[in-house]
């Protein structure tokens, strides 16, 4: 690693872990603690405020007034980067787009031996959309996320699938995106209950003066797959012979809450609005069940029993 590289390397480690020791330094450069001292000083060579301290607590920190440091990936981190964006958003290679903007100037910003490569990957990729995926503004988006940092309720303006429109105000709990969909989950101050709204049919978004404290120990997937689990049409309870511990893996929280029972089943508590697709998650139990109550799902599973075996014949 030539002098200015492990420079660079040592500009990192003193902005990541501010205080650090000489020896400390030298231990993760890899080299002699009067050689760690040396690179300190090329830093400030070259205007860089490293401030020390004396003193058992003493050792380096970069001082005010630096400047962001240049871009240091690899070319794996470069390209997978660039993959990682291409496979979330399939619009990344217009430069229209604002990721495919943004991406751009990132991909400008590598060397060219780093960057050649990314420019390939991202020119010869050809990712497919996502029908399912719903992204929503930006905008909207960023909003909601700083009002879920700072605290602060805000007021939506919301339409529905149906075309349905409504204006309400709620406590942003949290973000969180689940298989190409963005939701926020709140708690509505109408109903004082919890709901997740799904961020690309938000027409507007008001942040409030009005602070609010979160729920303690918040788990926003679990809260948001129990919430798309309830409050459906068609109420489902599903007794299946086989212990919590062997089929919990199999089973999507979004169908609903799992019970387990003294004898060794588990019972299966949820609700949907389309009980040909409840039937076809059922399916793939590793396990025999039986719906007990619901029976829009068991003509769903007859009929998907019917067509699998017209398949299989």
């Amino acid at each position: 690693m030539s002098p200015t590289a492990r420079a660079l390397l040592a500009l990192e480690l003193l902005q990541a872990t501010p205080g650090i020791t000489a020896d400390r330094l030298a231990e993760k450069l890899g080299v002699s603690e009067r050689a760690a001292r040396r690179y300190v000083g090329i830093l400030r060579e070259a205007g860089v405020p490293v401030e020390s301290e004396r003193g058992p607590y003493g050792g380096y920190r970069v001082g005010r007034g630096l400047r962001p440091p240049p871009l240091m990936f690899t070319a794996t981190e470069a390209l997978a980067l660039v993959m990682a964006v291409l496979d979330g958003h399939h619009d990344a290679g217009n430069p229209e787009d604002p990721v495919g903007s943004a991406l751009g100037k990132l991909i400008r910003a590598l060397p060219d031996p780093v960057a050649a490569q990314a420019r390939e990957v991202r020119r010869t990729t050809a990712p497919a959309p996502d029908r399912a995926a719903a992204r929503p503004a930006p905008e909207t988006t960023t909003t909601l996320v700083r009002a879920c940092a700072t605290h602060h309720a805000v007021r939506l303006d919301y339409r529905s699938e149906s075309g349905k429109e409504w204006t309400t105000d709620v406590d942003p709990w949290s973000v969180v995106v689940r298989h190409g969909r963005w939701y926020l989950l709140c708690r509505s101050h109408d109903s004082d209950t919890r709901r997740a709204y799904r961020i690309d049919r938000v027409q507007k978004v008001t942040t409030l003066d009005t602070t609010f404290t979160p729920p303690a120990d918040l788990d926003p997937v679990a809260e948001l797959e129990d919430h798309l689990a309830s409050g459906w049409e068609y109420q489902v309870e599903v007794h299946i012979n086989a212990p919590l511990a062997r089929i919990a893996e199999c089973i999507p929280r979004v169908l609903g809450r799992l019970i387990e029972q003294d004898d060794a089943t588990t019972h299966l508590i949820g609700s949907t609005s389309n009980p040909t697709w409840y039937a076809e998650q059922l399916a793939t139990i590793p396990a025999p069940f039986k719906v007990v109550h619901c029976p829009e799902l068991r003509t769903a599973l007859t009929t998907l029993a019917q067509r699998l075996k017209a398949s299989a014949d």
